[in-house]
């Protein structure tokens, strides 16, 4: 198992897993334009996002999004999980370790204190991996303000 960063020709097979994870998480996903989006944000100088792919045998079979932050309150910056996704078949592997590990060491040269996500209530799965990683619940209410 490989986990290493984003190529362009990795974005066809990442929109599939994005797909996959919003099936997962119970959401909607339209494909419509992010082929282009996922090109620029993930390859344009500066980045604005940071993709990690775990590839197994020339097959992209997860991934994770992050990019750093700032918390006023901390006055530090902060790297933000955005998204990790794996396919069932790897899952339970230690893929998604070597894949925070990776992030975290990223988080560390980028001068990040910490990193900071949030799953679903439902998902549980993904909660009790978060806890054994070593992270700390954090209650707060996610908010979405569309259309603007």
């Amino acid at each position: 198992m490989n986990i290493r960063f984003i190529q362009k020709k990795d974005v066809k097979e990442l929109l599939e897993l994005c797909k996959l994870h919003a099936i997962y998480e119970k959401s909607d996903f339209n494909s419509k334009g992010k082929e282009k989006l996922f090109l620029e944000c993930f390859f344009k100088k500066p980045l604005t996002v940071n993709c990690l792919v775990a590839e197994d045998k020339d097959e992209i079979v997860g991934y994770s999004t992050f990019m750093k932050q700032f918390s006023t309150w901390d006055a530090e910056f902060y790297m933000y999980l955005d998204c990790l996704f794996l396919m069932e078949k790897i899952r339970g592997k230690g893929v998604g370790v070597k894949m925070m590990n990776k992030i975290k060491m990223h988080a560390k040269s980028e001068n990040c204190t910490s990193i900071q996500w949030q799953t679903p209530s439902f998902n549980k799965e993904a909660i009790q991996f978060y806890q054994k990683v070593g992270a700390k619940y954090k209650t707060k209410e996610r908010f979405l303000w569309s259309g603007i």
